[in-house]
């Protein structure tokens, strides 16, 4: 017997939008949010982001195989800095029609299915890998897997913000980057083990357990409003949130915002703030995410710590940096909630600057024979590495690069993911979430093409001074465009692009 819906306690004016009278929502949000059983929806979340486990795995597959291939004795697989751009690179290109295709996959398959979609590209590209007989077969690999990471890019964030609660939404969306996160370090770890081929085999153990978990999760309620699907979205929602709960009430909450959305979005629409702005918001931190060189960093970390001659192996100090990103976005997902998103993002944003500029310093004004560095050579022609340093001094790149991975996976990484899914209107959620993921990557995909030329061109730390420069508009852009969404649900958050600054914030002060 299929549960009763209680009656929608709703109230509307002509000024304000509020799913609640303020009185009595308070009260309602705090016992029925202390009522929940989570246990399902941390099961259904943990399901999803296996996507971006792969993803992040995925992402920086190049750190250590391109030193491997640079040596390699098969002229068919040896990499020269031209073929190791385009092997580095090419993932970003894939990721970028991931997103195009994620514009339709979201609006017509739902988010579940196409998570679940991704998962068959990624493993088609991890098994060329694993057998690449040439580098064609390597960046055809690349591509795929970066076209998979594409799509789950722009739907597990909106699947797990559309899924979850106000009292752990903030908390679970940072889950994505954790993964991602987690991904990468496996992959670090794996690494001082394994192969490259043996690598890429291990990259489809969580993809085909990633298709296997989602075949038992529910689909989003939202999406499923949307498509008419009302006794389903019911089911789902009964199930996400425990049959013995009050749910009925965040159900009415969640059709209502679906029925004031309930078309597509017209030419015409796009011309309001409420639609224009939360884009415009989305899309310039996802461009500036990638401008502050993280991805850059991650593809290239071996190579860079390598070319710098830093104290400790190049292996063993990717990992380390790996390490200390998981333990960075893990704070983050702890404090989101408590220290609010902007705040994060001015840490993090500052942080990264810092970092960035030490590294561009060190680089210019201590001596090559002190850092290890060669003027003017690039990054993709390591065969034959420099001596073995002897200066503590080179410590300094390190701590470098560990505080920028740190700052960003503080606010810049994992926020920016969770704030798409947040402030994106739901009638334009799916195609905005794709823009989103396409501008990103191929922002990604110009950096990381340009990067070993540039290297090789003006020197290192250009690269780095850049990086910095960009950061430090990080800061300007959250202080004049980012909204604060810590503990409001993502109707209220639509509510402050309709009603304005002003309306949101005296909601949020009561």
């Amino acid at each position: 017997m299929e549960p009763s819906v209680r009656e929608p306690l709703v109230r509307r004016s002509s000024s304000s939008y509020h799913t609640f009278p303020e009185t009595i929502r308070r009260g309602l949000d705090k016992e029925y949010l202390q009522s929940l059983n989570n246990k399902r929806l941390y099961m259904a979340v943990f399901s999803a982001v296996l996507g971006n486990f792969s993803f992040g795995f995925a992402l920086v597959y190049p750190s250590p195989v391109i030193p491997a291939l640079e040596a390699h004795s098969d002229p068919a697989l040896r990499l020269d800095r031209y073929r190791a751009s385009w092997f580095g690179s090419v993932f970003m290109l894939g990721a970028a029609a991931g997103g195009l295709s994620a514009m339709l996959l979201n609006d017509h398959l739902g988010r579940k299915l196409s998570i679940m979609f991704s998962a068959v590209p990624s493993a088609v590209g991890y098994a060329l890998m694993a057998s690449a007989q040439g580098i064609e077969m390597l960046v055809l690999g690349r591509v795929l897997t970066g076209y998979a990471g594409g799509v789950t890019a722009a739907s597990i964030p909106v699947y797990i913000s559309e899924i979850s609660h106000p009292g752990v939404r903030g908390m679970l969306g940072t889950c994505p980057q954790i993964m991602a996160v987690l991904g990468s370090l496996i992959l670090y770890a794996l690494g001082l083990l394994l192969d490259w081929r043996w690598l890429a085999v291990a990259g489809e153990v969580p993809v085909l357990t990633m298709i296997l978990l989602l075949c038992f999760m529910p689909n989003s309620p939202r999406f499923l409003l949307s498509q008419g699907k009302e006794d389903e979205a019911l089911r789902s929602l009964c199930w996400l949130r425990g049959r013995d709960t009050d749910y009925a009430q965040e159900y009415e909450q969640i059709k209502d915002s679906v029925r004031k959305q309930s078309q597509r979005i017209s030419r015409a629409e796009i011309k309001d703030p409420f639609i224009y702005k939360p884009i415009l918001i989305a899309v310039g931190m996802r461009f500036l995410q990638q401008l502050s060189g993280v991805t850059c960093v991650l593809v290239y970390l071996q190579p860079i710590f390598k070319k710098m001659a830093v104290i400790l192996k190049p292996e063993y100090d990717a990992a380390l940096v790996g390490l200390v990103r998981l333990f960075s976005v893990a704070i983050a997902a702890v404090s989101m909630d408590k220290a609010g998103r902007k705040i994060l993002l001015f840490v993090s944003a500052g942080v990264m600057m810092a970092s960035n500029l030490t590294m561009g310093l060190y680089i210019h004004f201590v001596p090559s024979s002190e850092n290890g560095t060669i003027a003017n050579r690039t990054l993709g022609s390591l065969a034959n590495p420099p001596a073995e340093p002897i200066h503590y001094i080179t410590l300094i790149p390190l701590l470098a690069a560990m505080f920028f991975i740190m700052g960003y996976a503080m606010g810049w990484g994992p926020i920016t993911w969770l704030l798409m899914s947040e402030i994106l209107p739901l009638k334009a959620r799916g195609v905005a979430s794709g823009l989103c993921v396409v501008v990103s990557w191929l922002t990604a995909f110009a950096l990381t093409q340009l990067f070993l030329g540039v290297v090789e061109s003006f020197g290192l730390e250009v690269p780095f001074l850049f990086f910095a420069v960009i950061c430090a508009g990080n800061i300007l852009f959250t202080g004049c465009c980012v909204p604060e969404t810590k503990r409001r649900s993502l109707e209220q958050i639509e509510a402050f692009f309709r009603t304005g600054r002003k309306s949101f914030l005296r909601s949020f002060r009561r």
